[in-house]
């Protein structure tokens, strides 16, 4: 559905994105993710047609972004980052304008908009003007106009941006959802949100791709990968029981908490388990854990910097 081959955008001796390669297909949600500056808006916005790629093609639903650039709009939904919208209109009128762009009328039109104001939960504020809005309004705004025409591809820039943990578990929802028939492309500096909505991810750093794969694949590049957290009921003063273990690695301790890290990421926590219950040491939870999303991520970009 998207074939994206080595785009390159310039602009003047600056490379926002370098030789970029991937293709998506339809039932994917992908997190797009990334450091500040990495060229993740800029390439959202190639795909959308908003910006021209210097070198290389794009094609989306089988069209050529520069032969049939219409018909691959009319494909896509389109949250840009800070969901811009004409201020001054409410929520029905904005809506109402965006369904006459997009070809809506008649019954087709009032049930699309009546439907996207439902999903999204914008009933409490649709003759209050845009201006006037919560961050978090103004955000479902913007998600309500992508999805109006009911598109085959939805790129979201930040799409829970702002929003309460309510508000966020509604939109992602929505996304896992919508996504049976479609292609979802969630650009997001919120790493859980790989995790919670996303069947792929996608890394970059410095315009480069520097990961493609799945949330558990990525997980399982942390150093924390399949370590065993423990909190105990009561501190200990030596661990070298659990440090001698050929299964183990390392011990973290903080106060009365142990994470034990494993060797060569494997799975101990059968081990550990036995070990404590061995040792007689009580504790009020114990759980293996499948990654750190944060150490990983850092890891995966300070090595690009490199």
């Amino acid at each position: 559905m998207i074939e994206i081959k080595n785009i390159t955008k310039r602009f003047g001796d600056f490379t926002a994105v370098n030789n970029l390669s991937f293709s998506i297909q339809p039932g994917e949600v992908v997190g797009f993710l990334g450091p500040n500056g990495a060229g993740k808006s800029t390439t959202m916005k190639m795909i959308t047609g908003f910006l021209d790629a210097t070198e290389g093609e794009i094609q989306v639903a089988g069209f050529d972004i520069n032969q049939e650039p219409l018909a691959i709009k009319q494909q896509i939904g389109y949250l840009p980052e800070g969901a811009p919208a004409y201020g001054d209109m409410t929520p029905a009128q904005f809506l109402n304008f965006i369904a006459d762009v997009r070809g809506l009328s008649g019954r087709k039109k009032q049930a699309r908009i009546a439907r996207v104001i439902k999903n999204v939960e914008l009933q409490s504020v649709l003759d209050r003007p845009i201006d006037n809005l919560s961050k978090g309004f103004k955000r479902r705004v913007g998600l309500a106009q992508a999805i109006l025409h009911d598109p085959k591809v939805l790129i979201l820039d930040e799409p829970t941006d702002g929003l309460d943990p309510n508000q966020k578990h509604q939109v992602r929802q929505l996304i896992q959802n919508m996504a049976k028939d479609k292609i979802v492309i969630v650009s997001t500096h919120i790493l859980e949100e790989v995790t919670a909505v996303c069947n792929r991810a996608i890394i970059i750093a410095q315009g480069s791709k520097i990961f493609d794969g799945s949330p558990e694949e990525l997980q399982a590049k942390s150093s924390f990968h399949n370590a065993v957290t423990i909190e105990l009921t009561d501190e200990v003063s030596s661990m070298a029981e659990l440090e001698v273990m050929p299964q183990v690695q390392s011990v973290i301790k903080e106060g009365a908490r142990l994470t034990v890290m494993p060797t060569n990421g494997e799975a101990i926590f059968s081990a550990v388990y036995d070990k404590l219950h061995e040792l007689g040491w009580k504790f009020d939870a114990i759980y293996s854990e499948k990654g750190r999303l944060d150490d990983i991520f850092r890891e995966l970009t300070s090595a690009k910097k490199q």
